[in-house]
């Protein structure tokens, strides 16, 4: 290792992992005035010598190769382990940024030792790393814990804790001051990963930057702990569902555990205040794991760069997925038997394994059941949870005997069921009512803890209008008909592959 890093073998583990390995002690103030956040983990993380740790990033920084990015960039995602371990990936995130400028930086990180309910700015005058003293803009900041309850002026979540220093805005840090000079910093620790905060904060932020020159980081790992190969398929969802822009999938995804990231909040407000910002791609600029920089595959971390732009090409939702009809009849007959047996053996249907690549992908899904034509269950999975052969399994299930507004399928009841499938695109905000085409989207809306959600074919058989779609589906979600008004109501739009049998 390069002279200057002082990495010993205790170190290890934090570095990999991105957990501080033992409590920076308090720094004294420059002056009593000045409440400065000292460099907690400079000398484990990074060097804390300037001019090692200037080399270790123009080292890794000469091996990163983004594509060129048309367009401004607006957001960034990089990782914030120990710089041996996410260093060549964190170089590709900034290497992006190389010769572009901000005045103002907001990095957004995940609490990783102290517990709160909120998500906290920084009250303090500055940040220290080896590199200088990064001034906080406080006029921002104030303006930032105003905007909504759930945002607080606080120390917490920055300042050294007995049980560790908290390391995810700190990290990116010397990153930023070596590649874009002299900004003022937003530092925000999220202490809730809920989509409500997210939310709160993605909104708060595009409501408060008014021009072109300040960036978002969100400082994020990805997966922990896994074999290699199964952390990349973990993580490679997480970086789809990215670069298609479905954030409240991904949001609900993490916080069932189903995809990781321990700073996916982060992420998601970071893509929340980008997309109300003008950005509309997301370009994933590097992926790799600890496995490719310590040699051990046996327990690894993910990290990404990933770089969020405006280019002014805003893409609808469109379906590009397809299922050839050998596999609609399958899942068709996996529906059928799935129900049957549920009914008829009291417990739960294990299909084979699918051989066919498209049944194993993970895709939201619904299964809609009719008995002479009437509806008589309805039950999906919006986000992609499981292959999908699987979630045809459980929805149709569900479908038959947890739909509560009716009650369960009957024996006596089985030979007159129809089944039909709607497997669904991922979700986009809806950022003009235009955008929804009657026949061709469904409709999910989200306000707070009220959310439903109405497939395309329903406004195709009940004839209605847009308008009265977006009725229907804020009723759906249990609000008021006129909800899709509200400023706080979010509308995301789906397309979806339909299929059935008629018996």
């Amino acid at each position: 290792m390069k002279r200057g890093t002082r990495i010993g073998s205790g170190f290890m583990t934090a570095l990999l992992f991105g957990i501080a390995a033992i409590p920076a002690v308090r720094a004294g103030w420059a002056a009593d005035l000045e409440k400065l956040r000292p460099a907690g983990v400079a000398g484990s993380f990074y060097p804390a010598d300037p001019k090692a740790l200037t080399a270790m990033m123009d080292a890794m920084l000469a091996q990163a190769a983004p594509p060129e990015i048309h367009g401004s960039i607006v957001a960034v995602v990089a990782p914030h382990a120990g710089y041996p371990y996410s260093g060549p990936v964190a170089a590709w995130t900034y290497a992006a940024l190389r010769g572009r400028h901000y005045a103002r930086v907001v990095v957004i990180a995940p609490s990783h030792f102290e517990a709160f309910d909120f998500t906290s700015v920084y009250d303090g005058d500055g940040y220290v790393t080896p590199l200088g003293t990064v001034p906080v803009d406080k006029d921002f900041a104030r303006k930032l814990a105003k905007s909504n309850p759930s945002i607080r002026l606080s120390d917490r979540g920055h300042l050294p804790t007995p049980q560790g220093t908290e390391h995810a805005v700190e990290v990116e840090l010397p990153w930023l001051q070596h590649v874009l000079g002299n900004f003022t910093l937003v530092p925000v620790v999220m202490g809730d990963q809920n989509y409500e905060s997210s939310r709160a904060l993605g909104v708060a932020l595009a409501k408060l930057i008014h021009d072109g020159d300040t960036l978002i980081v969100a400082s994020s790992d990805l997966s922990h702990y896994h074999p290699y190969d199964e952390a990349e398929k973990i993580d490679h969802k997480t970086l789809q569902a990215i670069e298609e822009w479905d954030y409240f999938s991904m949001s609900q995804n993490f916080q069932t555990r189903v995809w990781e990231a321990c700073g996916g909040a982060p992420i998601v407000a970071a893509m929340i205040a980008a997309e109300r910002m003008g950005a509309d791609q997301a370009q994933v600029l590097r992926y790799a794991n600890s496995g490719d920089t310590s040699g051990d595959r046996s327990r690894v971390v993910g990290y990404s760069a990933v770089a969020l732009v405006k280019t002014g090409e805003r893409q609808m939702v469109e379906q590009l997925f397809s299922l050839s009809p050998a596999d609609r009849n399958q899942l068709l007959s996996i529906a059928r038997i799935s129900v049957e047996y549920a009914v008829r053996q009291g417990e739960p249907y294990e299909p084979p394994p699918a051989g066919d690549d498209d049944l194993n992908q993970e895709r939201g899904v619904f299964v809609t059941l009719r008995e002479s034509g009437e509806l008589r269950g309805c039950v999906g999975y919006t986000s992609a949870i499981k292959p999908l052969y699987m979630a045809v399994r459980d929805t149709a299930t569900l479908a038959a005997l947890r739909d509560t507004r009716f009650r369960p399928v009957a024996a006596s009841e089985l030979p007159r069921l129809q089944y039909e499938i709607s497997v669904l695109s991922p979700l986009r905000r809806v950022l003009d009512l235009q955008q929804i085409r009657i026949g061709e989207h469904g409709l999910l809306m989200k306000n707070g803890e009220y959310q439903g959600l109405l497939l395309p074919q329903v406004p195709v058989d009940a004839k209605w209008d847009r308008t009265r779609f977006l009725e229907e589906t804020c009723m759906k979600a249990g609000m008021h008909p006129g909800c899709w008004k509200d400023s706080d109501t979010d509308i995301f739009l789906f397309t979806a592959v339909v299929f059935g049998e008629k018996r």
